[in-house]
């Protein structure tokens, strides 16, 4: 056929054929994967205008596979005309080649359509982050070890020998990597349970952990801590330890004590029912929450009333900006009425001998007072 080929386009014949042949295999392979990155690159543009989530995915992930399928089917095609050429050992690796390349082709494309199918679902349709990578990741491992069996069967390996020998080899495995294990199944639990979620703020006061939960994998979890380090904690952990996700919390509470003079006690219950009128005003406060303004305690050097409120938004930064103005408001209702917010202060009491009191009543000056105290 392809000496027909030649002849037609007037190609010389003879033992520098399969030099022309190999050249138009590969010539051929470039063209066709020229013309298939240009295809499905345009018609991935089209499908991005969608509102089907599956057809870009599949024509995203089919176009560096196609091209290694290309490649691979079209240098072992050119090997075959060598081999004609030559009697070398070597090209008897040209079939298991081919199939081997074929088979990590389509494997690569199911793992690239998994991927691109998973950031469609969590972006587009709103699904859980930590739910579709579990899956994925599922999806990816199975993919993978069905590949690597089907590799094997090609390359003459009996398959139920290896499976056997992985059942007897697993229990080996499992019990010389029992730590590996039990953070496998802690992770397998966080995905079950979703105690949280990536993006979530986690802390526990079993441990010192706190930070930003940025990926969970099947063996660590990594939290991005405040101060911007990244800590990785193993799954198993989270099987013995409590964990606070403030992330969920419905309100955020404002919690706070404030102290005036003694001097202005008569002014505290005024104060105390404009300050809860204020809290009950407040558009950031929600009143259906329990809301609490009362005179507390006699203090060391004040006389202090607390507030216990709660507010709408449960954003840090945002409840900062709350907690701030209601703060200032209260300072403002205390100086209205008068008052002045208390600060630590000490009183010192002398007891008075005869001759200060006479100094006080003027009867005796300072130099007959240090005289007497001289003699």
């Amino acid at each position: 056929m392809m000496d027909e080929l030649l002849t037609r386009l007037g190609l010389p014949l003879g033992e520098t054929n399969w030099v022309v042949q190999v050249f138009l295999v590969v010539f051929t392979a470039l063209l066709l994967d020229f013309m298939q990155k240009l295809v499905f690159l345009r018609l991935a543009k089209r499908a991005e205008k969608t509102a089907n989530l599956w057809d870009d995915a599949l024509l995203i992930s089919i176009v560096k596979p196609l091209s290694l399928l290309i490649w691979v089917v079209g240098l072992t095609f050119a090997a075959d005309i060598m081999r004609d050429m030559s009697s070398q050992p070597i090209f008897a690796a040209v079939e298991p080649i081919r199939d081997i390349g074929v088979i990590s082709a389509l494997v690569w494309f199911l793992i690239r359509f998994i991927h691109q199918a998973e950031n469609n679902l969590v972006v587009q349709q709103q699904v859980d982050r930590t739910t579709a990578n579990a899956f994925a990741k599922l999806l990816r491992i199975s993919v993978i070890i069905t590949g690597m069996l089907v590799c094997l069967q090609t390359l003459g390996f009996s398959v139920s020998g290896v499976l056997a020998f992985g059942g007897i080899g697993g229990l080996a495995v499992g019990l010389a990597a029992k730590d590996l294990l039990a953070n496998f199944f802690g992770g397998l639990m966080i995905h079950l349970d979703r105690p949280f979620a990536i993006g979530d703020w986690v802390r526990s006061p079993d441990k010192n952990i706190e930070g930003t939960v940025e990926e969970i994998g099947w063996r660590l979890t990594m939290i991005r801590t405040f101060d911007k380090r990244p800590l990785y904690v193993p799954n198993a952990t989270f099987t013995t330890i409590s964990v606070e996700n403030p992330s969920r919390m419905s309100h955020r509470r404002i919690y706070e004590t404030i102290g005036i003079r003694y001097d202005d006690v008569d002014k505290m219950p005024a104060i105390i029912v404009e300050v809860e009128n204020m809290l009950r005003g407040h558009p950031e406060i929600d009143g259906s929450q329990t809301l609490m303004v009362n005179f507390n305690q006699f203090a060391a050097s004040s006389i202090d009333f607390f507030i216990y409120t709660f507010t709408h938004t449960t954003d840090w930064v945002t409840f900062h900006r709350i907690k701030q103005d209601v703060l200032l408001k209260i300072s403002d209702i205390i100086s209205r009425h008068h008052a002045e917010i208390a600060f630590p202060t000490s009183t010192l009491h002398f007891a008075n001998s005869p001759e200060l009191e006479a100094i006080e009543r003027g009867e005796l000056n300072q130099g007959e007072h240090k005289h007497l105290k001289e003699s």
